[in-house]
């Protein structure tokens, strides 16, 4: 990959060296905090049978699904040689660097094409900063635009006002608090037991991962409000890439790479089918032209000012990725 080899000086000065024993070995664990029928889940499984073909059988990768480590504490987890690599969604990478929360401004890039321009725009600088902590990224998945799981559509103001809300990242906090509801920025192995006991109302989701959750036992309501496409990466330690031939750094690569492109490719039907899945299960769709222009605009004021805090906060290099979708 192009952004591969842009870091590898990188790592070749932060990664620690791997025993021989753990450069022999032909097994990757991987492991992803979302289900095996989401996005990250398919992306990590079409990943390992790619890899499997690509590599002759040399590298297999087993998959861990619903895993325990949260996305926030991947980093430090891959790191400390506690996992070799994992899918992490990019919002709760925030928490590691702010940089990453780029892929969930809101109302920023809520389509696929404005989304897939800002990650090409930012896929370097990602490489980049995880090479800097001996890490490799693989590839991104896409997720469908993020809208409101709740127990009655999300049109106007008063709707939100108050609302006890799941947000998946300190962003979508500083909206929706900024919008009158009261957000609590959770993984969805924290929001589940909330949602049983009542102290969340609603979650802040795409239909894919409230799909995969089956959030309509809970939430019988799904507002399309075209939030943000987010991401997740797929990462591994650097040292277990380096430790292999230069032949398995290519079957790598191209494994990656087929992913990556299988995942965009898939993003364009997923919606659809997703929202099939949902009707079937008996999730009432309020579409995003039944927003009332008061929350349009208040979610525009909450959005701008969140983006601008953002773009502070990473200063103007960072910022200037954002050209390729600000109007």
């Amino acid at each position: 990959m192009i952004s591969r080899r842009r870091v590898m000086g990188l790592l070749a000065a932060t990664t620690l060296p791997i025993r021989a024993s753990q450069a022999r070995s032909t097994t990757w664990s991987m492991s992803t905090e979302y289900p095996a029928t989401s996005m990250s889940g398919e992306g990590l499984r079409f990943f390992a049978d790619a890899l499997a073909r690509e590599s002759g059988g040399r590298i297999a990768v087993n998959v861990s699904f619903d895993a325990a480590l949260k996305s926030a504490d991947v980093p430090t987890a891959i790191s400390d040689h506690r996992v070799m690599g994992a899918d992490a969604f990019a919002g709760g990478l925030g928490q590691f660097d702010p940089l990453f929360l780029l892929s969930s401004l809101p109302f920023l890039a809520a389509t696929q094409a404005d989304a897939r321009r800002l990650y090409a725009a930012a896929r370097v600088a990602y490489a980049e900063r995880l090479a800097q902590e001996g890490q490799v990224l693989l590839f991104a998945t896409p997720w469908p635009p993020s809208g409101l799981w709740a127990k009655k559509p999300i049109i106007a103001p008063a709707d939100l006002a108050g609302l006890a809300i799941r947000t998946y990242d300190a962003t979508s906090a500083q909206v929706l608090a900024a919008s009158g509801a009261h957000p609590a920025n959770l993984s969805f192995t924290d929001t589940m037991p909330k949602l049983v006991d009542g102290s969340i109302a609603a979650v802040l989701s795409s239909g894919d991962g409230g799909a995969g959750r089956r959030l309509w036992e809970h939430l019988r309501h799904f507002t399309e409000i075209n939030y943000a496409v987010p991401l997740s990466l797929a990462i591994v330690n650097a040292g277990y890439f380096k430790a292999l031939p230069d032949d398995l750094h290519t079957a790598v690569d191209r494994a990656a790479e087929a992913t990556e492109a299988r995942q965009w490719q898939l993003l364009e039907t997923r919606l659809a089918a997703n929202y099939a899945r949902m009707a079937e299960n008996g999730v009432t769709i309020t579409k995003a032209d039944a927003l009332t222009p008061e929350l349009r605009a208040l979610f525009a004021r909450s959005a701008r000012d969140a983006i601008d805090a953002w773009k502070k906060q990473v200063g103007p290099e960072r910022a200037r990725l954002l050209a390729t979708v600000e109007k």
